[in-house]
């Protein structure tokens, strides 16, 4: 036997393998939802080799937390990144109003994987810290504007109008959107008309 022969098999240097793993989740959650994901087919994702991803995460859960993580962080940049959060001469509520339809309408199917991945936290103990760090994060930074009660209360209005739209395919309605946030911010907003205040997600349509 070679000394060539004798001498283990060096592991390839691949420093971005675990987030290919992860990104590799999210793929197979969006196509074929929580019941497909596995080991085996996220390696098979992601081109590597089965033991990879039992290396990098033991459980499925470990793997479901940190594509969870990853997938949940959306709207939250947004909301960051809007200097008409920090500006408090703004009108709050169609700062939020707008940057949810930005949100809602930057692909349905990137939000309706972050919502599955949300919802899988009812059935999986290990996810529930993470599906609450959206909420908390996004009403940090909210509370930059308004009071920390209140802030949670419009991230569940947020929440709420987010899972309407998506359950039931109706369209965004943002006017709508801002005068209910506007009332929950007690900032003044003249009310519709009455019978046209449709809950979004009851008008179908583009």
């Amino acid at each position: 036997m070679t000394p060539a022969a004798a001498s283990p098999r060096r592991r390839r240097h691949d420093p971005g393998r675990r987030e290919r793993i992860v990104d590799a989740a999210l793929r197979v959650v969006g196509r074929d939802g929580i019941a497909g994901l596995s080991h085996r087919t996220v390696a098979a994702e992601a081109d590597v080799p089965l033991g990879s991803t039992t290396y990098h995460f033991a459980s499925l859960d470990e793997l479901l937390v940190a594509a969870l993580r990853k997938a949940n962080d959306n709207l939250g940049r947004a909301l960051r990144g809007s200097p008409g959060l920090t500006d408090p001469g703004t009108d709050l509520a169609g700062v939020l109003a707008r940057l949810l339809g930005a949100w809602l309408g930057g692909g349905r199917d990137g939000v309706e994987l972050e919502y599955e991945l949300y919802l899988a936290a009812l059935r999986r103990p290990a996810l529930r810290p993470v599906a609450a760090e959206w909420a908390e994060d996004v009403g940090a930074v909210l509370a930059a504007r308004t009071d920390p009660v209140t802030a949670r209360g419009v991230v569940a209005l947020m929440d709420g109008v987010c899972l309407q739209v998506l359950l039931t395919g109706g369209r965004y309605d943002e006017e709508y959107v801002r005068e209910m946030l506007a009332r929950l911010l007690n900032e003044g907003t003249e009310p519709r008309a009455a019978g046209s205040s449709e809950p979004p997600g009851e008008r179908t349509g583009t």
